[in-house]
């Protein structure tokens, strides 16, 4: 089983979490299920994008993001090439470094 480490994350995850997870989960679902409670505003549907994450390692491990993803990225703060939105990024059988960035833009909530 692939494993995921999540870098520190000041309110979402204090302390960094990692744990392993199943082939063909998306990144947000496993967050959720470990109680890392990633802002995800559009209820996983791809029309947001607060669950903006970085993948700092195994980036190449998951498949490419898709056009209905790609056009969200503009939404993102803090964007990078290995930018990716959980609800989307299905866990492959790499090993992932993933950080929550420390801002969202959800509209809803600010």
């Amino acid at each position: 089983m692939p494993r995921l480490t999540i870098l520190p994350h000041r309110s979402l995850c204090p302390k960094g979490a990692a744990f392993d997870v199943a082939t063909g989960t998306t990144i947000c679902d496993a967050l959720l299920a470990q109680g890392i409670e990633i802002e995800h505003a559009c209820e996983k549907s791809c029309a947001c994008a607060t669950c903006h994450v970085i993948l700092r390692e195994g980036f190449d491990t998951i498949a490419a993001a898709g056009d209905k993803e790609e056009d969200q990225f503009g939404e993102a703060w803090g964007l990078t090439l290995q930018s990716r939105l959980a609800c989307r990024a299905v866990v492959a059988n790499g090993d992932l470094v993933i950080e929550i960035p420390k801002y969202s833009l959800n509209l809803a909530k600010e």
